[in-house]
């Protein structure tokens, strides 16, 4: 089952503000594809045969796989068992999915929030009684297991079979894994919900008004240096009075995460999320190494071109995303917005411009900014049997147009690989950011392209600048930062001075000499949902972008096909590893110059904005 949080957008997404009458009618997800309500016949059904079927899968098959796998017909009876588990999970999958994207749309309202606790806890006792069938299948003699995947009804499952035995040396007896898994609703999963109910109710006053999070972050990007500031003194001050509970959920997941990191013999802090990515650790710090050592052609030469176009030798923190002066802001309304994507989409490939279309025309896309809503954007995936949801906060700004392109790349990336079925859709983190990435890359072309005035061209290419700094430069900044508190953590609790003191040398290192980290910054830490939801997940941005860079290059410059080799790569989901899915372009992230090739690609970037400069 996917977590929507996993899926969640980059960039600790800029947040927006109240929907204006320029944006033109939004669109609001239809649920019913799901369940029509949560009283309903549909959903009371599937939760009750929900908690059959787990109890008669653990009668059928707890204890018996070893002998199923000695036997003869091993392979078509253990494909049986797998093919069960997946219908399962499936089920299971689209009560959660339902569940969460319920609560995502207010997370303020208690009925939403009692009802996804409910499900939660159902899902989860629910499931306790599946946890054997991996732990079963990975103790089953390899040589064994080979031979039964021999029946090409088992060998259908190799991929997935391949990555449950890669578990196997951090598995626990079945007692233990019952634990943990019982005790995770009372636990890591109790303190997301306070986290996210946290920052759901948080409130920053800016000039008499009180403002949510997304509007209040929307203000770092107004024209206007005076609403950046306040909006910047605002958080700071309202981020200050609750670095309390903040400080503690940070804390208490940190010990969580080691005590469960302890049990299963993960030597590194970081390595339980390699696992789960299918990525090396070797792979991981080498694109760690490349990126703080091009800190210095990027965001530090950046930032001091930035500085010079304001007329200043440093900028405050609350300007680093500030427009350019003296540029016309536009407010694309949606109908555009729409147009654009898929334009940009189709001139690629008219299959993704038609996938993607789907999601307008059947309402899998919930745009407007509402009270309790969660912030920034995601595409979640439910399960194959249904369809992706996207959520975003869409206030029509170019920025906004780049998010929508995100989100659906991930829609298209997760409507391709759905007929892999539920236990082999998913994609590793590295990989699921790949489409999304390259979806906002050829938006990004298609509008550059149209653009002939020079200031609304420097614009643009500065914004994208300024994205790929974000999800670069500012996520490998955010692991190193992770990184510093998981590894203090094994001494004992930090003080919120020491987690704002880690943030700030992650900060100035990242960000250079022409940013200054004015006070109140240090609390800034406290609003990136994926620290609480997910540690180290961000490194799975960076890994994306540098990827599509190079990605894009290959596409730039082959003659045909291109688009086809793209698709079936999306199409695998999670069958393949992240070697075999990038073969077929001659690209090999194991290679450290790989990742050169990638950040090159915005110094490049950065250089055509000085050139741009020069010329005026």
């Amino acid at each position: 089952m996917a977590h929507h949080a996993a899926y969640a957008t980059a960039r600790a997404r800029r947040a927006k503000s109240a929907r204006k009458p320029a944006l033109g009618a939004l669109p609001e997800w239809n649920l019913n594809d799901l369940y029509p309500g949560i009283d309903s016949r549909e959903l009371k059904r599937d939760l009750e045969q929900a908690d059959a079927d787990c109890t008669a899968f653990e009668q059928a098959f707890k204890g018996k796989l070893a002998a199923m796998a000695a036997g003869d017909g091993a392979g078509k009876a253990l494909a049986e068992a797998v093919k069960r588990y997946e219908a399962i999970e499936d089920r299971l999958g689209r009560l959660y999915s339902y569940a969460s994207l319920l609560y995502a749309g207010n997370s303020t309202d208690p009925v939403r929030a009692k009802f996804y606790g409910d499900v939660q806890e159902r899902i989860t006792a629910a499931s306790l009684h599946l946890l054997f069938f991996t732990l079963e299948l990975n103790r089953i003699d390899d040589a064994a297991l080979d031979a039964a995947m021999a029946d090409p009804a088992l060998g259908h499952y190799r991929p997935w079979i391949d990555d449950v035995r890669k578990e196997k040396p951090y598995q626990l007896e079945d007692r233990v894994e019952e634990l943990f898994h019982e005790k995770s609703i009372t636990g890591y999963s109790a303190w997301n919900r306070q986290y996210d109910e946290l920052v759901a109710g948080l409130r920053f006053k800016i000039g008499g008004k009180e403002l949510a999070i997304e509007q209040t972050l929307n203000l770092l990007q107004d024209t206007d240096g005076k609403k950046r500031k306040a909006a910047a003194e605002a958080l700071a001050k309202t981020f200050k009075a609750n670095l309390r509970p903040f400080t503690l959920i940070t804390n208490t997941l940190a010990k969580d995460k080691e005590i469960s990191d302890r049990w299963r013999g993960f030597k590194d802090v970081a390595d339980a999320r390699h696992l789960s990515n299918r990525v090396e650790r070797e792979v991981v710090d080498a694109l760690v190494e490349a990126v703080r050592a091009a800190y210095p052609k990027l965001s530090h030469r950046y930032y001091a071109l930035k500085a010079k176009w304001f007329g200043k030798k440093k900028l405050p923190h609350w300007d680093r995303n500030a427009p350019l002066p003296k540029v016309a802001q536009r407010t694309i309304p949606w109908s555009d917005a729409r147009a654009t994507v898929l334009t940009a989409y189709g001139a690629f490939s008219p299959k993704m411009a038609e996938v993607a279309d789907a999601f307008f025309e059947k309402r899998w896309i919930d745009a407007p900014v509402r009270p309790g809503k969660q912030p920034g954007a995601f595409s979640h995936p439910t399960v194959p049997s249904a369809h992706p949801y996207v959520l975003l906060n869409y206030q029509g700004k170019p920025r906004d147009v780049m998010t929508l392109a995100h989100e659906l790349g991930h829609g298209v990336h997760q409507v391709l690989a759905a007929p892999n079925g539920p236990l082999m859709a998913p994609t590793p983190l590295t990989l699921a950011e790949t489409a999304s990435v390259f979806g906002e890359m050829l938006t990004f072309r298609k509008l550059l392209a149209n653009t002939t005035d020079k200031k609304q061209r420097k614009a643009m290419l500065a914004a994208k600048v300024e994205d790929m700094i974000n999800t670069v430069v500012r996520q490998i900044a955010f692991y190193s930062f992770e990184r510093k508190v998981h590894l203090e953590r094994r001494s004992g609790e930090l003080t919120a001075d020491k987690i704002c003191e880690l943030w700030m040398s992650v900060q100035s290192e990242s960000l250079g000499p022409a940013i200054e980290l004015r006070e109140g910054y240090e609390t800034f830490w406290t609003y990136i949902p994926h620290f609480i939801h997910s540690p180290f997940y961000v490194y799975a941005y960076a890994f994306g972008d540098c990827l599509v860079n190079s990605l894009y290059a290959v596409y730039e410059k082959s003659a045909s096909g291109f688009a086809e080799r793209y698709l079936e790569m999306l199409a695998a989901g999670g069958t393949k590893h992240h070697a075999e899915l990038l073969a077929p372009f001659g690209l090999d992230a194991r290679d450290p110059k790989f990742w050169d090739g990638g950040l090159s690609v915005i110094a490049n970037l950065i250089t055509e904005l000085e050139t741009l400069d020069k010329e005026n």
